[in-house]
């Protein structure tokens, strides 16, 4: 198997002078993996330095430069995020955000690996813990929050860092409050030993936005906690057009990311081979993983207007998504939806068999308390009944062409009875087609 592709992004406008001293250091010390720094409008030599230093490990691919050069101003989030995307187009699995002034001291990049082999965990420096260290060689410089390693799809999952954090004010720590507050996200520590920093002063700092020095203070940090945001952005992440390694020529456009993708066809309309394309896509997704995950999502999203489980997925598909797909847009906009459907007799006959004990033994529909309540809210009766069934299933599929009949971008309507597939699933999302079939996954009726 494929090891995961680690790469480490920067930004700089105005720190050549700090890129000069770490970026030499990381590439030496981080061996297996690539880096990309974007150059958002930095006009203080940078390029030349690139071009005169690491022109090598540019043609060699272990770096890629991409530009940003219409940037009036420093904008720390929007920066960052694009950063991330630009490393995202090199193929990263794994992103490593370093400020300029960062350096990592050798060895790091293998820690990373050993560390994020799941999703949902992730890197950061211990804070609490740092912040009661004296000063000394013991404690890390300040600077050194400028550093987290994060897996390609959560990072997407929460949106990336909130663009509203537009100057230097903590918006690594708002990042990782958003994954505290959707829980089931385990942060591992990086040691003190790969936090360094130059050290530099508040002039140096807030060069670009002197009124960002308001934010320095303790109730600032305060205010991010007590935060109840976790997902931002809602697609408008890291946009904008780039320039890969100086060529100019050749824009190139980061247009939004959906912030989920929800499959909302009716079960039994190639739902599982749809959750089988999302994961061979690299999605982290959701189907009917157990009765219980998905009553719980359908009753976060009808009781709290959103769902603190579904947030720790990308995609989705099945029950109960096509109940709520309106509620659905509204707490998660900037998504992406998919009508998957089936010719009506063979949708018909797939169900009935769903529903035929000698075909599917039910498991235990009568002693749990998650899937009749579904199914009543779906077609209001536990039982099988053709009619009733019909009307639903067409009623639900022009209720939906219909919500959408204004947003054509956000809805793919998958027939898969006419042999839809990868075409249509990856220009849909702007992914690579993969090499294997699109899957045709296994069903007893």
């Amino acid at each position: 198997m494929a090891q995961p592709q680690i790469v480490f992004t920067t930004t700089c406008k105005g720190r050549a002078a700090h890129v000069q001293d770490t970026l030499p250091r990381n590439l030496a010390d981080n061996p297996n993996s690539r880096f990309v720094l974007l150059d958002y409008s930095s006009r203080d030599g940078l390029v030349d330095y690139l071009l005169t230093a690491h022109g090598r490990d540019i043609h060699d691919g272990r770096l890629t430069i991409y530009s940003f050069p219409t940037a009036p101003v420093f904008r720390m989030g929007h920066a960052k995020n694009m950063a991330a995307r630009c490393a995202m187009l090199e193929g990263a699995d794994i992103l490593v955000t370093m400020d300029a002034d960062n350096a990592t001291r050798p060895g790091f990049d293998a820690l990373v690996a050993a560390h994020l082999t799941e999703p949902r965990v992730y890197l950061a420096p211990d804070f609490p813990r740092i912040k009661s260290l004296p000063h000394g060689p013991g404690r890390p410089q300040r600077g050194y929050a400028g550093r987290l390693a994060i897996r390609r799809q959560d990072f997407l999952k929460l949106g990336g860092y909130d663009e509203t954090f537009d100057t230097w004010r903590g918006e690594d720590i708002d990042l990782i409050a958003r994954m505290q507050r959707i829980g089931d996200f385990q942060m591992d520590i990086i040691p003190t030993r790969y936090l360094e920093a130059i050290p530099h002063n508040s002039k140096v700092r807030f060069r670009e936005y002197p009124h960002a020095q308001q934010y320095e203070t303790k109730q600032e940090y305060r205010n991010i906690y007590d935060r109840t945001e976790t997902v931002v952005n809602f697609g408008q992440i890291g946009c904008g057009v780039v320039y890969r390694n100086f060529h100019y020529d050749e824009p190139i456009q980061l247009n939004p990311l959906p912030t989920r993708v929800f499959g909302i066809g009716m079960h039994k309309t190639a739902t599982t081979s749809l959750h089988d394309a999302f994961k061979i896509l690299g999605y982290d997704s959701f189907h009917w993983e157990t009765n219980r995950k998905a009553f719980v999502i359908w009753q976060e999203i009808r009781n709290l207007g959103r769902s603190p489980l579904l947030e720790r997925y990308q995609t989705f598909c099945d029950n109960p998504f096509p109940l709520v797909y309106k509620e659905l847009d509204r707490a998660y906009p900037g998504s992406k939806f998919i009508l998957t459907t089936r010719s009506l007799e063979n949708w018909l006959g797939s169900v009935k068999g769903l529903y035929n004990p000698s075909v599917n033994p039910h498991y235990d529909w009568d002693a749990q308390p998650w899937t009749h309540p579904i199914h009543e809210a779906l077609y209001g009766r536990r039982d099988f009944d053709a009619t009733t069934m019909v009307n639903r299933y067409v009623a639900h599929n022009n209720e939906v062409l219909d919500y959408f009949r204004d947003r054509p971008q956000d809805l793919l309507v998958m027939r898969m009875d006419d042999g839809a597939g990868w075409p249509d699933l990856c220009q849909f999302l702007d992914a690579p087609i993969p090499r294997e079939p699109y899957p045709r996954s296994y069903s007893l009726y």
